[in-house]
């Protein structure tokens, strides 16, 4: 059985063998078993468990990143020597390099983060039997016609993560997931919706009838739909969907499109959500899936405010963004085995207001609620938006039917400083953002 931390205190030293003169390394480690069914039997398990290592070096200001499978000595001899090869061919980078010793995160707890089920993972049996009751609970919904897929599984994710500036350190989650996707409707005019959970503790998923009956519900509401007339109209963004326009907020205040000037934000301090609204992120929230105790460099995760009352605090960083800007890592590194770090979000929560989704729709009187979302341009130094929609036709605050083959198009800059949030965030998601009512969007339908 691979040991971590030993792998990856290994790569280090063979770093430093083949001429390095800093690195880090990260090992990472997998497991997991899928049950599917169809037609009330089993239709395939699948087990799996892997292995991979990434190497980061240094030469001089030059760095390079190999990964690998293989995990005998000689093998993690020549990711050494090629990763230095390469990083002595590499252009230079006087912006990259490894945290210093006083940036790192010390007194690290992984306790109050509850990564790991402490019950035993469900055997194939017990999966398979989820994935039935599942399915069942799905076809038992009027207007399902066939069930395309009911899995349930589990798993278990460890990562190490190790650096010649005297860091090393590691954690585990596990992961138990039940998903349904559903059919209804018949011969040309077949409509699909599905529900898919995953959670870290297996008391926190939904049980499976559950999530096959909302798939179901969900797959029938879709039956003949029309197409919305063109025009603007005010957009409710279903919870489903609603941390899309979180995400892209997100992702023009990334590091990497601020430091490159290709970011539609303004600046630091400008105003890019309604003044009642925080943005925070929550890197070590309990029970989470995305949850770290410290990011890709080392460096303590800690809760922000991304955004407060509607303004922009702070950039996401990771140490050689920070550098370009000026600025101090924010502890939002990530990164794979083959690639060096980037900046990233883990947990999010948007505020959230007092009324439901219904209040909303009888706010918003006639207009477009949005539950699925396909394609995707944005202009990304203008915030210009435009994506395929489906969803359901509001009329006098009521819906009135299922609509698709739409687009909705608009300014993030103008969305995002109209929200006006609903109360039904998923305590779960990573990304806890309620439904989401929004002005100054144009829907082209017929």
């Amino acid at each position: 059985m691979v040991n971590l931390a030993d792998l990856a205190e290994q790569l280090l030293d063979e770093a430093n063998r083949a001429g390095a003169d800093a690195a880090d390394s990260i090992a990472v480690k997998d497991h997991s078993l899928q049950v599917d069914v169809l037609n009330g039997a089993l239709e395939q398990g699948e087990r799996s468990e892997g292995a991979d290592a990434g190497l980061r070096v240094f030469v001089g200001n030059r760095q390079a990143c190999v990964s690998g499978t293989d995990m005998r000595k000689s093998a993690l001899a020549e990711m050494a020597m090629r990763a230095v090869a390469m990083a002595k061919e590499a252009p230079e980078d006087r912006y990259a390099g490894l945290a210093d010793a006083d940036q790192l995160a010390v007194q690290i707890s992984l306790a109050p983060l509850e990564m790991q089920d402490p019950t035993s993972a469900p055997s194939p049996t017990e999966c398979e039997r989820m994935a039935l009751e599942t399915e069942t609970a799905a076809l038992a919904v009027q207007g399902v016609s066939k069930v395309d897929t009911a899995a349930a599984g589990c798993g278990e994710y460890a990562v190490h993560l190790a650096a010649t500036n005297g860091f090393s350190n590691g954690y585990r989650r596990t992961y138990r997931f039940i998903a349904c996707s559903a059919i209804a409707g018949d011969s040309l005019k077949m409509e699909s919706d599905y529900r898919s959970e995953m959670r870290v503790f297996a008391s926190d998923l939904p049980s499976p009838s559950e999530i096959g009956t909302t798939a179901g519900e969900r797959a029938v509401s879709r039956v003949r739909p029309s197409r919305p007339r063109t025009g603007a109209f005010p957009v409710i963004f279903d919870e489903r969907v609603a941390a899309s326009l979180v995400g892209h907020l997100l992702s023009a205040a990334n590091g990497t499109a601020v430091a490159r000037g290709s970011s539609w934000l303004e600046s630091l301090g400008s105003k890019v959500l309604p003044e009642c609204i925080d943005l925070v992120e929550e890197p070590q929230r309990p029970r989470s899936m995305v949850s770290r105790p410290f990011d890709a460099e080392g460096l303590p995760s800690v809760k922000r405010s991304i955004v407060s009352q509607g303004n922009l605090k702070t950039w996401i960083l990771d140490l050689a963004t920070a550098r370009k800007l000026e600025m101090e890592s924010t502890g939002n590194a990530s990164r794979s085995t083959s690639a060096p770090p980037s900046p990233s979000v883990s947990n999010v929560s948007l505020t959230q207001g007092d009324r439901s989704k219904i209040d909303l729709m009888r706010e918003m009187g006639t207009g477009l609620l949005v539950d699925s979302l396909i394609g995707l341009t944005i202009n990304p130094t203008t915030g210009d938006y435009s994506r395929g929609a489906s969803g359901f036709w509001v009329e006098g605050g009521e819906i009135v039917g299922p609509v698709s083959e739409l687009t909705i198009a608009g300014n993030l800059k103008q969305i995002l400083k109209s929200i006006v949030p609903a109360n039904d965030a998923r305590p779960f998601a990573n990304f806890r953002v309620p439904s989401l009512l929004a002005e100054g969007l144009v829907i082209a339908g017929e």
